[in-house]
């Protein structure tokens, strides 16, 4: 599954327009992670525990939605966009969705 932010493949003719698609994840952010966090504000760095649940949360995002374009028949999905969003009381959780279009190739 091709997946890609630009409108169209180089080498690659669009056939048919399957639909939108999305994928959707939220995750909990671990008190532990928020405690390394919070020293590494502190002090100064990156959180790399906050890092790996972000690209973790993207890549399932990602998957979800390219599982969905091929239960729709498509090979490939085009101007993909990518959101991010804290929810929660205590801005616990990590929303990330993405969404394109759904694509047959030629």
């Amino acid at each position: 599954m091709i997946i890609t932010t630009t409108a169209n493949i180089d080498g690659k003719e669009i056939i048919e327009y399957k639909g939108i698609v999305f994928g959707e994840v939220i995750t909990g952010i671990n008190i532990l992670k928020d405690i390394g966090a919070g020293l590494r504000n502190f002090f100064g760095g990156r959180s790399e525990g906050y890092e790996q649940e972000l690209l973790k949360a993207r890549n399932e995002a990602l998957d979800e939605m390219a599982e969905r374009a091929k239960s729709m028949g498509a090979d490939a999905v085009v101007g993909v966009k990518m959101d991010y969003e804290v929810l929660g009381a205590d801005n616990g959780m990590l929303m990330v969705t993405c969404s394109g279009t759904a694509v047959r190739l030629g």
